[in-house]
């Protein structure tokens, strides 16, 4: 991501989802979350917009791609295991969702 090596940042982990996307970066003490997260959800909304004319006429967020919030954590002793986490969440969603589709008891027992 060009926007992040102009502010002085690396893109460790990215995993972009239907709803959603994890990014693990590794930030400068100068810059502030809030900012670095302000021009990521500006010029990503920008550049989508520009090449898919269309999402400009959907209605999200009151005409807006990205919705307001965002959720931040720091990572200290345990980059690699957020990593990781990044890396394969996804998965593990789609693992989570497929359990809850299961009926209550486990999978079927039927032929035993």
């Amino acid at each position: 991501m060009v926007f992040c090596q102009q502010l002085g940042c690396e893109v460790v982990e990215l995993n972009v989802q239907v709803d959603h996307v994890h990014l693990l970066v590794k930030v400068p003490p100068k810059l502030s979350i809030s900012q670095l997260t302000g021009v990521l959800k500006g010029h990503t909304a920008i550049r989508l917009f520009t090449a898919f004319p269309v999402m400009r006429k959907k209605p999200y967020w009151g005409n807006h791609f990205w919705a307001k919030g965002y959720c931040v954590d720091t990572v200290g002793l345990n980059s690699e295991m957020i990593q990781k986490y990044v890396r394969f969440q996804e998965k593990e969603e789609q693992h989570q969702e497929q359990l809850q589709l299961e009926p209550l008891g486990g999978p079927s027992r039927k032929g035993r």
